[in-house]
């Protein structure tokens, strides 16, 4: 069931409504049911797979935290990643390796050779929860966490319907005590939870969806032959599409795990409104920025033995990270983009000494001199930052690598038709709503509209919120563009 969808609506409320009318054990048993309900919901079969990773977790943390001989402690933590990411290479990357080797053969001139690919069908939410249970056992082998003590609460901190789907992807150290917690009613919590609720609702049903319309008909070709107004008219619907789908998914994600006494965390913070790529990636999908920082930037070795060896580790991180959005050479490529800019940026800084300190990649916030959103030095780089990475859109949303580059080459063709003049004017009224809401919640420290408001200016934002998305919602079912990945 989708977030956007009346089913979803009315599963919420029903969860909801008992849950506050039961203690605290009753509350954790009817959440993991409610949760398995909500994953059966798209293909029971699943359920099986979601259920065995999360039993071998469970024990693999116990006996590994229990044992004293290191090489026990590592064999295990070996199996539960042998588990976790094999699921998750089978699943994700079968196809993709397979066509992949068929192609390269052809390239060497071995053409109609009898490889055979099997279709497996892609569980939901796969790439988020195996991140989730990989970080849990990694921290309880290097015993920064202890392992759960009920399987109900682990299978609950994994499988939590709020963020089962699309994340945001959920720290042990964050998640695992509030479930293991009794939680209490918070009217305030949960006002607001309503209020991120309805905020996600508008970015995604108003400004993504009806941004999608224009995203879809450049890249699928229907504006014409890529030339330079229909592939800027695409990427920008496009950037715009992405954030106010996956933000507006976050939203939603963390308002509901509010109404039931949970505390994600933030996944987005104004993104567009970057100062450097280091910047960007300190403000979007934070959760997994964060994640490849600590379990793969700093495994690997982040900054401790010397700059070519950190400049080697954030390329790897961002090409594996890109490889994580899906099974194509187009994520690879906008992942080393990223990488490859990241490393670029870091060499800068280090030869200038232009930031006041050295960032690694995603989190740390880069502080420019008189940095503010009334000068115009910074704003000078926020549109650089943020044509390089609809630069890296392109190949994000581009169906193929050859694909994204007749995207690139139009940019070279000079062309003009009526129907481009109002795919622009309707592309500004659903994108330039997104672009002021960021430029008040940054100034104000908010994580929606008047969030430190009286409650009667916030419940006026709802009710607008409501009407908008009543009358302005795009007339189509568009799935969360991350539910995919």
């Amino acid at each position: 069931m989708f977030f956007d969808t009346p089913v979803y609506a009315f599963f919420l409320a029903a969860v909801v409504f008992l849950y506050w009318r039961l203690g605290w054990r009753s509350q954790n048993r009817m959440l993991l049911a409610a949760s398995y309900v909500f994953y059966g919901w798209w293909d029971v079969r699943f359920l099986g797979l979601i259920a065995a990773s999360t039993v071998v977790d469970y024990y693999c943390a116990r006996a590994i935290a229990s044992s004293e001989d290191q090489r026990r402690r590592r064999l295990l933590l070996t199996v539960s990643l042998v588990v976790n990411l094999g699921f998750l290479a089978a699943f994700k990357y079968f196809n993709f390796f397979v066509d992949s080797f068929a192609t390269v053969l052809e390239s060497l001139g071995f053409h109609q050779v009898p490889v055979t690919t099997l279709r497996i069908l892609l569980p939901p939410g796969i790439s988020f929860y195996t991140f989730q249970e990989v970080a849990y056992i990694v921290d309880v082998y290097h015993r920064k966490l202890e392992p759960a003590d009920s399987l109900i609460e682990y299978a609950l901190f994994i499988s939590l319907f709020p963020h089962l789907i699309a994340g945001p992807i959920q720290r042990p150290d964050h998640l695992l005590p509030q479930v293991q917690a009794p939680r209490t009613f918070d009217q305030e919590r949960f006002f607001s939870g309503l209020m991120l609720i309805l905020s996600g609702l508008f970015r995604k049903t108003v400004i993504a969806d009806n941004c999608a319309l224009i995203a879809d008909a450049a890249f699928s070709g229907r504006l014409g032959h890529p030339n330079l107004a229909t592939t800027l008219l695409g990427v920008y619907a496009f950037a715009w599409q992405i954030y106010g789908d996956f933000s507006g998914y976050s939203d939603i994600a963390r308002g509901s795990a509010q109404l039931l006494g949970f505390h994600f965390m933030v996944n987005f913070r104004q993104p567009y409104l970057a100062t450097s790529l280091q910047d960007f990636w300190r403000r979007w999908h934070i959760s997994l920025s964060t994640w490849l920082r600590d379990y793969l930037y700093i495994p690997l070795g982040g900054n401790r033995h010397g700059e070519a060896m950190t400049y080697r580790n954030l390329l790897l991180t961002m090409l594996l990270g890109g490889l994580w959005h899906g099974a194509n050479w187009t994520f690879v490529v906008w992942g080393g983009i990223h990488g490859g800019w990241l490393a670029i940026e870091r060499a800068v800084t280090r030869t200038t000494g232009h930031l006041r300190r050295e960032t690694t990649p995603a989190t740390s916030r880069d502080v420019t001199a008189g940095d503010s959103l009334l000068t115009l030095r910074p704003w000078v780089a926020r549109v650089a930052i943020f044509h390089l990475v609809c630069l890296a859109w392109i190949f994000f949303r581009a169906e193929s690598v050859h694909a994204a580059f007749a995207m690139l080459r139009g940019l070279t063709v000079l062309a003009w038709a009526p129907e481009y003049g109002i795919a622009l004017r309707f592309l500004a009224i659903f994108s330039i709503p997104l672009f002021v809401m960021d430029l008040i919640n940054e100034r104000r420290g908010e994580e929606y509209l008047f969030e430190h408001a009286v409650d009667t200016r916030r419940v006026a934002v709802g009710v607008g919120l409501m009407s908008l998305v009543a009358v302005l919602a795009a007339n189509q079912l568009n799935a969360f563009i991350y539910f995919r990945f």
